[in-house]
């Protein structure tokens, strides 16, 4: 037999690692990371502001008009009113009626397209009164032919507008 002189070893199990424990703290959330580029959001954002106040200042500051462009104004809107008093006052038998009209159409459509496009006119009375005027005689020779004759509401409506025209041309407005 063989001598049981051998020991018996326990085995003991190494303890479980030591797991840190965990403590809740409430912290500020930390800010989002610096970053040293515009994102193409920031730029358009950007340039949205720009723009909009670019066209509020011009809105508020209008350039103020120079006395040489009023005087001509003035004059040139001074002879479109005396050409439209002068062929709506023709009589419908004048053989010259046709070449007035003519005259007044091409006369009126200068005078629009130069004072149109001017911002400091658009809110004078003198130039809506004149606008709309021309408007109502370009509109009925072109529709019924140079050579008939405006009805007389109409030529009263229009003579009306080119006389607060010139009223409103006389003070300024």
């Amino acid at each position: 037999m063989a001598s049981a002189s051998a020991t018996a070893t326990l085995l003991k199990p190494n303890p479980p690692p030591h797991k840190p424990s965990i403590t809740a703290s409430v912290s500020p959330p930390l800010p989002p990371p610096r970053r040293n580029h515009l994102l193409r959001r920031d730029f358009l954002s950007l340039a949205a502001t720009s723009t909009v106040l670019t066209q509020s200042i011009q809105f508020l500051a209008p350039a103020p008009a120079s006395a040489a462009e009023d005087e001509e104004y003035i004059k040139d809107t001074s002879a479109v009113i005396s050409k439209v008093r002068n062929t709506l006052s023709m009589a419908k038998t004048d053989p010259n009626v046709a070449d007035a009209v003519a005259e007044l159409r091409e006369a009126s459509n200068s005078w629009v397209a130069k004072y149109r496009k001017e911002k400091a006119l658009l809110g004078k009375t003198s130039f809506r009164d004149i606008y709309s005027a021309l408007n109502a005689v370009s509109g009925h020779y072109v529709s019924f032919g140079p050579t008939a004759p405006i009805p007389a509401k109409r030529k009263a409506r229009i003579l009306e507008e080119m006389e607060t025209a010139e009223k409103a041309l006389s003070r300024g407005r």
